[in-house]
């Protein structure tokens, strides 16, 4: 499913026919083609694709080969979009974003914020417990474990722990507003990740 690396810049409103539609901005990194897959040769349709660019030191000693072989300077990101057909395709050719159109529909893969080590009204939205003078309980867990059978915590149990900072991807989002010139897109409602992070959009139905 072919797709790009955009930047997140935040959140705004766009009105369209009188209403007022929550979109995230996004910056459109421009990618290079640095390896057609194909079927045949490595068994599946895809296209290998590089983003922003780089030094050569930040780059490992292969990657680094993989770049110099097409003739493009290196890049910070490399990601790979599987394709149906891969005869629109050519070394060293470009993606853009125009290859999104307004009214669109696709998926962002993107990391959550990482909010550290958080306890579990927070992470998992319990009720905490009395605020009175004296109840020693409010913002704890409670009882975790049991009584003599089975004698220890049950996996899975809800505690506090590491929250945020995960791989997640949100479907069907619509495209409102596209603008080839300035590189810019922008996507109905909310999208993973902080200002300033990049995500993966993918275009649904390749």
């Amino acid at each position: 499913m072919l797709g790009l690396i955009a930047k997140k810049l935040g959140m705004t409103q766009l009105y369209v026919e009188g209403k007022a539609i929550p979109v995230t901005v996004l910056e459109a990194q421009e990618g290079v083609i640095t390896d057609i897959k194909t079927k045949e040769k490595d068994g599946y349709n895809a296209i290998q694709v590089g983003f922003i660019d780089t030094k050569e030191k930040r780059v490992t000693k292969p990657l680094l080969g993989v770049y110099k072989k097409v003739g493009v300077s290196p890049k910070k990101i490399l990601k790979e979009f599987r394709v149906d057909d891969v005869d629109s395709f050519e070394v060293k050719g470009e993606v853009k974003v125009d290859i999104f159109q307004k009214g669109e529909i696709v998926d962002v893969i993107g990391h959550t914020k990482g909010r550290g080590f958080s306890g579990v009204m927070k992470r998992h939205n319990f009720a905490g417990g009395p605020d009175g003078h004296g109840s020693m309980f409010n913002r704890r867990v409670g009882s975790i474990g049991n009584c003599e059978f089975p004698g220890r915590v049950v996996k899975g149990r809800k505690m506090p722990g590491h929250y945020g900072n995960e791989r997640v991807t949100i479907k069907n989002l619509e495209v409102v507003f596209v603008d080839p010139e300035k590189k810019l897109i922008a996507i109905k409602g909310a999208v993973p990740g902080s200002k300033g992070s990049y995500v993966n959009i993918i275009k649904k139905g390749n």
